[in-house]
Parts: C-alpha cells; sequence; structure tokens
C-alpha cells in the first residue's frame, strides 16, 4: 500500500477536540513493516508572527523531523529569510510503531542558547493517506508542551456494587492502571514516569514514580464509589443517580517527575463509563492525547510548509502464508525460455501502471536466496537477442536494465561510499567555481580557471574510479562477467563490445548518478547547493562521456586505461581482502560514517566509572574510533577487522533506548545512537565494513554483563557463548532483507494487475490457439504461450490462496481498542 499524504496540526491538536483513540490490537502472528520517504520539497514562506517585531527576519531557520517526539533528521541551517527555500530529501525504513510525523521549523539565534521554535506541522499516522502524491502547503502551528505528546496506557475498568454497614448498596468504579508504551525521552534519556486517575468530582489518586523507563509496569488498581447511602460525607464518595453513571468520565494524565525540577505533561486520556454499559469490565490500550485534548484559541498566522511525505506500510501475514507465491518466484532463474517466468511475468504486466518499479521486492527477494545471478544472466540474454548493433547495447530502458540497476544500488552502497565519499567531501568543502558555459558565468569569473577546476575534479573522481576494483561487490564483478561473457558471444566482431557492456553500467548508471545526486545515495546529508549541484552536473556528464565507448575511441590512451581497470573489476572475486591477480592492492582509508553519540565506558581501567559520555564516534574502511570531541585525537581505536558482531542492545540494560554493541576482540562497546533511525545506520554501516572477518560470531548476548551475570541468560560466566543467534551472519550480512515482506510487496503488485494477468493469459491461449502472434499480444513478451500459460494458471491459484489468508486476517481482528 503506497500512501502520499499530508495532514495539517490544527486539524489534530488545536482546532477540534478527538474523543480517545485505543490502538489497534496486536497482531502477534503477524507483522507490519513500514517505510517513509519523506520530500521538503519546496520551502516555507512568512515565518513568524503575523505581527508585532517577532517576525523571523533577521534569524536562520532549519527545519527538524520527528518520529513523535524522537527527532530523526534536520535539515542544513538557511540563510536569514522569512521564506526560506528548502530542497531537501530524506528516506528512511521506520524502526518502531508511531502516532505522529512531525516537521517544526525551528530559528537560530547567535544571543540565544536554545534554538526558538517557530512552529510545526504534525501528521497522525492515520491520516497518511489522504493527500496521495501531492505536494500541499500547511499552516504552522504553535509549539506547546502540553500537545506534545506520544505513547499510549493500559487500562482496566470495572463496576463493582458493594453493601454498606447500613445494608445499602452502592457502586464502585474500580480503574486499573495497568502499563504504558513508548513514552518519550526527556532530554535524551528514559522518563521517571507516573500516571493520576480523576473521576469527576472526586480527589486525584496518583500511581508510584517508575525509574528510567518509556515503557512503565504500574499494575496500580483505584477505587471510586459512585453511588452512596446519605450517611456518607466524603469527597470521594459523592452523590450521583444510577441512571446518571454513564455520564461520568475518568480521566488519566501521564506525568515525569521532575524531583527538584517542575513536572512535564506527558499525555492524557479519558474514557466514559458509559463503555462499562455492555461490559462488566472493559480493558484496552488508549493512545495519550495533548492537554484537554489540543482545544485552543486560532493561533496567529505563523507562516506555512510545503510538504510531499510517501508512507509506504507493509502489512505482513506469517511466513507460511508466502511459501507458494515465494517458491514460485524462486524457480524463475530455471524457466526456460525466462519470459516464461513468474518474475518476468511480473515486470511485464506492471510495465505500464509503475514501470519496473514492481521488480526491486523480485531483485531482493532472489538477492537473499542467492538466485539473482542466474536470472540477472537471463534476462539480459534475451535483451541481446533483441538488440541488433553493439554500440546501443544496453542502453534503453528494460526489464533486465532495471533489474541491473537494481542490484547496484543494493550491493554497491559501500562501493560507491568507500570510492566516491572522500572526493565529493572534497568538491563540497572547497566549493570551486566550474561554470564553463560563456551564458552562465557570472561577473568576474575566469573561464579558463573554471576550465582547470573542473577538469582537477574530474580527474580525481575518475581516478578513484579506476582504482576502485578491489572494493567492487563479488555480486557486481560476477555480474559484469557474465555481461561480458554474453555480449562477446552477441557480437563477436567487435572487440570492444566486451567492455562497453560493463561502461555502460559501471559509469553511466551508477558512478555518474551517484555524482549527480550524491544525497540519494547517502553519499551526503543534504541537497547541494545550486553552484555544488552544477559543478557535479557538470562531472557527471563528463564521467558519463569518459564512459561511453564511442567517445572513448577517440582517445585510445583513456581506452587502453578503462580496459585494464574494467578487466580488474571484471576478475575480482571478493571486496573483502582476498585478491586476485589483476585486482589493485591499493588500501586508502577513507571514512565512512561519523556521529555524536553516548558511550558507555568500556571499563579498561581498573578504577574509574562505567558512565555514560558524550563522544565523537567515526568508522572508516580500516577502524572504528571514538573521539572527546570532533577532530579531536581518538581516545580509543578499535581495527574493522577486530569486529566479530554488531547487534542492538536490550533498553533494559543500561534503560537508554536507541542502543547497539559493537563486540571485538575485548570488552564490548556499548553505544547509545541519537534516535532509531541513527542506531540501524550504526548497525548497517558497521556490518558492511565487517562482513567479512574471520571469526565473526553466530551468537550474541542481547543484554550486558552486569553485577557478575548476563542479564539477558543469567550466566555468571563471563565469557559464556551467547544466548541469541545473530542477525547479521556471513549469510546475510550484505544486506539485511526480510523475504515475507518482499514477498508481500511482489503479491500486492500483482494483486493490483490482476486485469492485466488475464489479458496476458488470454493472449497466450489466443496464441495457442491460432498459432501465431496476435495483435493482443503486442504488449507482452511471449516467447513460448504454452510455457507461459501455465506459469499465468500457477500464478493465479497461488494469488486466489493468498488473498484469502488476507480476508481471514481481516475477518479475525478484534475490535479496535480492546486487547
Amino acid at each position: 500500500m503506497l500512501l502520499v499524504c499530508n495532514h495539517i496540526l490544527d486539524e489534530l491538536h488545536v482546532q477540534r477536540p478527538h474523543p480517545p483513540q485505543a490502538s489497534a490490537p496486536p497482531q502477534r502472528s503477524c507483522k507490519c513493516v513500514r517505510c517513509v520517504m519523506l520530500f521538503l520539497a519546496g520551502e516555507a514562506k512568512n515565518l513568524g508572527p503575523s505581527s508585532g517585531p517577532n517576525r523571523l527576519r533577521d534569524l536562520c531557520t532549519f527545519c527538524t523531523i520527528s518520529l513523535d517526539q524522537e527527532e530523526v533528521y534536520r535539515t542544513k541551517v538557511y540563510e536569514k529569510s522569512v521564506s526560506p527555500f528548502y530542497g531537501e530529501d530524506f528516506y528512511f525504513e521506520i524502526p518502531r510503531p508511531f502516532q505522529c510525523l512531525s516537521f517544526y521549523v525551528y530559528a537560530k539565534s547567535m544571543f540565544q542558547i536554545r534554538d526558538l521554535p517557530v512552529g510545526k506541522v504534525a501528521i497522525r499516522k492515520e491520516d497518511l493517506y489522504k493527500y496521495c502524491g501531492k505536494e500541499n502547503w500547511f499552516q504552522l502551528q504553535p509549539v506547546d508542551p502540553h500537545s506534545e505528546v506520544q505513547g499510549k496506557v493500559h487500562l482496566e475498568m470495572k463496576l463493582n456494587e458493594l453493601i454498606t454497614e447500613n445494608g445499602s448498596i452502592c457502586q464502585q468504579l474500580v480503574v486499573q492502571i495497568i502499563a504504558c508504551q513508548g513514552l518519550p525521552l526527556i532530554s535524551g534519556q528514559n522518563c521517571d514516569p507516573y500516571a493520576t486517575v480523576t473521576l469527576v468530582g472526586s480527589d486525584q489518586k496518583k500511581t508510584k514514580v517508575k525509574k528510567k523507563t518509556s515503557d512503565p509496569q504500574f499494575e496500580e488498581t483505584f477505587h471510586f464509589e459512585v453511588t452512596r447511602s446519605s450517611s456518607y460525607k466524603g469527597r470521594s464518595h459523592f452523590h450521583v443517580e444510577e441512571e446518571d453513571i454513564e455520564k461520568l468520565e475518568i480521566k488519566v494524565e501521564l506525568w515525569n517527575n521532575g524531583n527538584l525540577a517542575q513536572d512535564v505533561f506527558l499525555g492524557e486520556t479519558r474514557v466514559s463509563v458509559k463503555i462499562l454499559r455492555n461490559d462488566h469490565i472493559h480493558r484496552a490500550w488508549y493512545l495519550l492525547q495533548p492537554k484537554g485534548n489540543g482545544t485552543k484559541s486560532k493561533p496567529d498566522d505563523l507562516g506555512s510548509l510545503r510538504l510531499k511525505v510517501t508512507y509506504t506500510e507493509d502489512n505482513v501475514l506469517p511466513s507460511a502464508c508466502y511459501t507458494a507465491l515465494r517458491n514460485l518466484m524462486l524457480k524463475s532463474p530455471d524457466v526456460k525460455p525466462i519470459s516464461a517466468s513468474a518474475a518476468h511475468v511480473l515486470g511485464d504486466i506492471c510495465r505500464e501502471s509503475v514501470g519496473y518499479e514492481a521488480l526491486l521486492p523480485v531483485v531482493r527477494l532472489l538477492l537473499h536466496h542467492n538466485r539473482l545471478l542466474p536470472f540477472l544472466t537471463s534476462v539480459a540474454a534475451l535483451e541481446l537477442e533483441n538488440t541488433q548493433e553493439a554500440n546501443t547495447i544496453f542502453r534503453g530502458n528494460s526489464l533486465a536494465t532495471r533489474c541491473i540497476d537494481d542490484m547496484m544500488k543494493i550491493v554497491g552502497r559501500s562501493y560507491l561510499t568507500v570510492t566516491l565519499k572522500p572526493v565529493l567531501n572534497e568538491i563540497f568543502e572547497s566549493n570551486k567555481t566550474c561554470e564553463i558555459d560563456p551564458v552562465k558565468l557570472k561577473e568576474g569569473d575566469n573561464v579558463e580557471v573554471n576550465k582547470e577546476n573542473l577538469q582537477g575534479y574530474v580527474q580525481k573522481v575518475f581516478t578513484s574510479i579506476t582504482q576502485s576494483s578491489s572494493s567492487c561487490s563479488p555480486l557486481m564483478c560476477d555480474v559484469f562477467r557474465s555481461l561480458r561473457q554474453l555480449a562477446s558471444k552477441r557480437f563477436p566482431a567487435d572487440p570492444h563490445v566486451q567492455y562497453s557492456a560493463v561502461s555502460s553500467f559501471i559509469f553511466l548508471r551508477f558512478f555518474a548518478v551517484a555524482v549527480l545526486s550524491p544525497h540519494t545515495f547517502q553519499l551526503r546529508a543534504h541537497h547541494p547547493e545550486p553552484e555544488i549541484s552544477r559543478t557535479l552536473t557538470l562531472i557527471s556528464k563528463t564521467i558519463q562521456s569518459l564512459g561511453s565507448w564511442g567517445s572513448l575511441s577517440k582517445n585510445k590512451l583513456v581506452r587502453q586505461l578503462l580496459v585494464i581497470r574494467l578487466a580488474q573489476i571484471i576478475t575480482v572475486q571478493c571486496g573483502c581482502g582476498k585478491l586476485y591477480p589483476g585486482s589493485l592492492t591499493v588500501r586508502c582509508v577513507h571514512m565512512i560514517f561519523n556521529r555524536e553519540v553516548h558511550k558507555r565506558a568500556q571499563g579498561r581501567k581498573r578504577i574509574g566509572q562505567k558512565n555514560f559520555k558524550k563522544r565523537w564516534l567515526r568508522v572508516t574502511n580500516q577502524e572504528l574510533s571514538y573521539h572527546k570531541q570532533k577532530g579531536k585525537e581518538a581516545l580509543c581505536v578499535i581495527p574493522v577487522k577486530n569486529i566479530l558482531s554488531v547487534e542492538k542492545l536490550e533498553e533494559s540494560a543500561f534503560n537508554r533506548k536507541n542502543m547497539f554493541q559493537v563486540i571485538h576482540s575485548e570488552k564490548p562497546l556499548y553505544v547509545q545512537a541519537g534516535n532509531c533511525v541513527e542506531t540501524n545506520s550504526w548497525i548497517e554501516v558497521l556490518s558492511q565494513v565487517s562482513r567479512c572477518n574471520p571469526g565473526r560470531l553466530s551468537t550474541f548476548h542481547p543484554s550486558a554483563y552486569v553485577g557478575g551475570f548476563w542479564l539477558c541468560c543469567k550466566e555468571t560466566n563471563e565469557s559464556t557463548p551467547g544466548c541469541k543467534p545473530c542477525t547479521a551472519t556471513l549469510a546475510n550480512i550484505q544486506l539485511d532483507i526480510d523475504c515475507d515482506r518482499e514477498t508481500e510487496r511482489i503479491f500486492s503488485f500483482f494483486s493490483s494487475s490482476r486485469s492485466r494477468l488475464q489479458k496476458m493469459e488470454d493472449a497466450c491461449a489466443g496464441m495457442s490457439v491460432y498459432l501465431g502472434q496476435q495483435e493482443d499480444c503486442s504488449a507482452f513478451t511471449i516467447q513460448d504461450p504454452k510455457e507461459t500459460f501455465r506459469t499465468i494458471k500457477e500464478l493465479g491459484e497461488v494469488l486466489d490462496d493468498l488473498q484469502a489468508h488476507h480476508d481471514l486476517k481481516g475477518a479475525l481482528t478484534d475490535e479496535p481498542g480492546t486487547m
């Protein structure tokens, strides 16, 4: 399900109250995977109050993106303007449930310690379907501490009848605060929450404070008498007619205990007693709401923000439901001809609606099961059969080229990082003018100087590419070797076609695209400035020309160099240190990732506290190091070759969220990242860079060794092997692929194109009956109508069966708000 939308905060928290919202019940046998593509596609305008001296003319501004109250991204700071232009996009997997996606605009002042909140746009998860694929302007709303809430509370309510001392009968409302989940961090740490319970007209009652947890377990019960005899005088025993009981409501508020500081409001929920009209006991999870449900007067005009958000959520069934479809897809490389395979049929029927987007989950599924190479070889061979001239080889947008493009983007990320990131960093930091178009030259520009700057950048990029063979992914090497052999076989009279087949991918579709848009490949955090963007465009065009075999025919020296380097890339068998004849032995140190984190002391000294301190964590292709500050000397260096595993750490280990551990030859390094997205990024980067280390672990401890035993398995021996299998083993270290999710996405694409699948089945039947190509067959690639017809019939049965599982899941879902 692809949802593109935006919503405005005043519709959520500001202008109209919301009834208590109970969360959907957990589907224990299913899972949900969430993915967000965020575009700060345009700009903000008229920032700041509409009147008075507070219009932000003299302040620089930036935007942040938050999941609930957890900031996950922020833009760079933009120069003084009330209408700054934002042109940044972000893509990330959402690693946890969430209620709200928020965008905050802040003003940065030289005279203020803290950044000033200008306003925000908040989008509730359930509203993420309303603005599919559109850019919209959204009014900024005030940032009010009492509206900044997240999490949910688990309640139980029931009515009991009691006999009083004088024999009369009264009713007693029993409210149990069971637990909370997903409460926000306070100053980056877990909160100290407590709950208050109030029934209209009664005293407020309070739970005990739970220390350092975002998921407190309260298990506390409170009693309220809602009818009484005339002899009772206390405030908590108030008179209400029995028929008015249904008009009562309880209010549950969550607070963070501030100790010496002021307590912080975390959210509230209100539940009407009438919910017990049909049920003696009611138990449910309720989402926390802003104070008073966010009802406020109309705020001043704070400006507006233009946004585009793409949100994808896959509701995945138990793995067994996908067995038939998964096996059918995995059988694709063995089907003859390849056009009759289920994977090729999917690309055929979805081509008109979503292009070749439907092939990405196929590529990922085949990659995970080590079936991608034979499939790519077969589809490339099919395309070469229809290619008439060697100079047009793999130049169009076809099923084969799209699959190879997707493969390179998936497995070549670390290759791009090692090869291009250092030189791109230099280009961004030096920011030399490279404009050579006389029409676009600015006053004072020297075209000869600009040409020298451009030639210098191109030389560095080209040299980095041609010396990168030892870092190339083994799968890319295997695919390029296969393309080389296929091209030579198809055009035996052309001795250079084997290289042009490879260069069309490695230069035109891989490196040139990454140079043009480094932010989309995570090589840079933000969109480039317009002048740098122009420089990257010129470099990219030059790299495309250098990689084009037709242009190389004019320069024999460059062509010979390229032949040597392409041969090295094709010859290399492993990018993890095993160098085969023809591959380079150059080992340059490249910085890959760095961020500020909180690190726990490792206990390398016999004395001293094992506390958490801010450190600058830095990883290169050679070492992991932490520093007191950015640019300072390393306090500790861990060679990458010594890393044995990188895994998440349970929150209960140190009562801290977003923790991960680096297990190496000495004591584990425990690190707290800035947010949940950064945690995943660190684990992915460190796992990638250490993926081929010898002696990698197969098991690990998900918690810490504290107080003389492992908190996870209670073993007292610190050297005891791990109690849980590693999530990243040699088999899947290169890419963590959820095969059930990918198969669900394949099912979704098939389901949305069932009418096209039926047309293809009819076309196969027509070709078999009339023994030839029919008019309705031109939209499909059908080489063997009988084999293709057989595949489509099998697909239909599998899809119908899987749809029945989805229908059954929907029918069995409990009522919202109940457990």
